[in-house]
């Protein structure tokens, strides 16, 4: 068991969702309960399932979890570039969500294979 508080992916996964919450105020009312609440789930799953994980008594369930993160991950990245498309938003700050998502992914997938080795 870890103390997913001290883990670096979880505080940046937190960091994120806060940032989609900002986000996507900017988005149209008409969105709130479609792509915004998808939006919401995705974020959150990230940092929760981390936290999920490191509660659980083995590496092979802590790597579910973090799978199931990084998929959510994914998921947050195809609703940002929906956004990107459907939406007259400010473009840097849509990149640099992504960015951030991605970033994630990366850090989601390298230590899924720290744990698996």
């Amino acid at each position: 068991m870890h103390d997913f508080r001290q883990l670096e992916i979880w505080k940046i996964g937190m960091e994120l969702t806060k940032k989609i919450y900002y986000f996507s105020n900017k988005l149209p009312n008409s969105q709130r309960f479609e792509l915004v609440s998808q939006m919401h789930r995705s974020s959150v799953s990230i940092p929760s399932n981390i936290a999920e994980g490191c509660g659980r008594d083995s590496k092979k369930t802590f790597s579910y979890f973090l799978q199931i993160a990084l998929g959510s991950a994914f998921e947050l990245e195809t609703q940002l570039l929906l956004c990107k498309d459907l939406f007259s938003l400010e473009e840097k700050e849509v990149e640099e969500l992504i960015g951030l998502v991605q970033k994630c992914q990366k850090m989601l997938i390298g230590l899924k294979r720290s744990l698996n080795t």
